[in-house]
C-alpha cells in the first residue's frame, strides 16, 4: 500500500513532534555505491578491529534483507549540541556522551513514533535502528535529504551542522520519497583534515579508524594505546570532536532541548585525579545509563595514563 502525501506529511509531524529536528524518506533498496565503497573501505583494512564493520555486509548495504518486506526507510535526525562547556584542565570527553546513552533514549522515541504512526496514521510494521545495527544511516539520511557526507565522515545539514543523532525506522509501507540532497558543501575546504592530529582523515575524506582517536579512547580493547597515537590525544579521554569543532557548518548548531542529554552531574568537571579516585564501583553506578560504559573502567584508566604519558612527554 503506498500512502498519500497526506500521510506522509502526518508522519514526519508526528517525527517532529517527537522531538526529531529532521524526517525524510527513501525507497528501501539494495545501494550498489554505499556496497562498493564500504567494500574498498574494509580492503584497506579502515575498521581497525571493529570486526563487526565485516559482518552481515549483505543486511548493511540492503534494509530489504535485514527486514524482510521493507518498502521505505525513514531518515530521523535528533539534536544533541549542549548549551555548556567542559572545564578547563577537565579530560575531554565527546559532546555526544554527556548525558544518557543515546541509544535508549532514541529507541524510546522511535518505538513511540511508530506507535503514533499505527494509531493515528496507518498500519505499519517496522523496526527502527540507532547505530546498533548493520544499517548505513548516513547514506540513508542523505537520500532522504538530509544532508552530505562530509570530508570528515558526519553528515552535514545546512544551517544545523553535524552535532545530531541519526536514526533509522525501516517500513513495510511504500511512502514516495523525498529527494536525495543534491550537492556536497565541502568545496575546497580541508579543516577538519588538517586539524586531526593523528591524520585519521584522508585527502579523499575517508576515514582510517586505525589512526582515529575516537575508536582508540572507546573501541581499542588493547590495554595500551600505541605511542603514535596516545601523543597525539590533545586531551580526549572519551571520544573526539576535533573535526566537528572546526568545521565551518557546525557554527549553525543550537543547543538541543532534551533532558536526557544534559551533562551528568559533576562529569564535566573532573580533573585526571579525580576520575582515577573514582574506582570501578562508583564508575559503574554513577555513569550506567552514560555511553562511557562502553570503553569499560580499565579503558578509562588505560586512555587517562595515555593523556598523562603525553603530557609528561610535552614538559620540557
Amino acid at each position: 500500500m503506498q500512502l498519500s502525501q497526506t500521510h506522509k506529511e502526518q508522519i514526519r509531524q508526528a517525527a517532529l513532534s517527537a522531538g526529531f529536528l529532521f524526517c525524510g524518506f527513501a525507497r528501501a533498496r539494495r545501494l550498489d555505491e554505499d556496497a562498493r565503497r564500504l567494500e574498498d573501505w574494509l580492503s584497506k583494512g579502515y575498521q581497525a578491529g571493529m570486526g563487526y564493520m565485516e559482518r552481515n555486509f549483505d543486511l548493511r548495504v540492503d534494509p530489504t534483507l535485514l527486514f524482510p518486506g521493507a518498502k521505505t526507510v525513514v531518515s530521523l535526525l535528533y539534536n544533541y549540541f549542549p548549551s555548556t562547556q567542559q572545564s578547563v584542565g577537565a579530560p575531554h570527553i565527546a559532546r555526544y556522551a554527556w548525558g544518557d546513552d543515546y541509544h535508549d533514549v532514541i529507541r524510546a522515541k522511535l518505538n513511540i513514533l511508530l506507535l503514533r504512526i499505527n494509531t493515528q496514521i496507518a498500519t505499519v510494521n517496522g523496526r527502527g535502528f540507532v547505530d546498533s545495527a548493520p544499517v548505513l544511516e548516513r547514506s540513508w539520511a542523505s537520500l532522504a535529504g538530509a544532508g552530505w557526507v562530509g570530508k570528515n565522515g558526519n553528515l552535514i545539514t545546512p544551517g544545523v551542522g553535524s552535532y545530531y543523532f541519526i536514526a533509522s525506522l525501516v517500513i513495510d509501507l511504500e511512502i514516495e520519497p523525498d529527494a536525495p540532497f543534491p550537492t556536497h558543501h565541502c568545496g575546497t575546504c580541508t579543516r577538519c583534515i588538517d586539524a586531526c592530529p593523528t591524520d585519521a582523515i584522508s585527502a579523499t575524506g575517508e576515514i582510517d579508524a586505525r589512526k582515529c582517536i575516537s575508536y582508540h579512547t572507546i573501541e581499542l580493547k588493547d590495554a595500551v594505546i600505541q605511542p603514535e597515537i596516545s601523543q597525539n590525544l590533545q586531551g580526549w579521554m572519551f571520544g573526539c570532536d576535533i573535526c566537528q569543532e572546526v568545521c565551518p557548518w557546525n557554527r549553525f548548531s543550537k543547543p538541543h532541548s532534551e533532558p536526557a542529554f544534559q551533562p551528568i552531574p559533576g562529569m564535566l568537571d573532573l580533573e585526571p585525579a579525580q576520575w582515577e579516585a573514582i574506582g570501578e564501583h562508583v564508575f559503574n553506578t554513577r555513569f550506567k545509563k552514560s555511553p562511557l560504559r562502553r570503553a569499560k573502567w580499565n579503558g578509562i584508566l588505560r586512555n587517562l595514563k595515555a593523556l598523562q604519558s603525553a603530557n609528561k612527554k610535552q614538559i620540557p
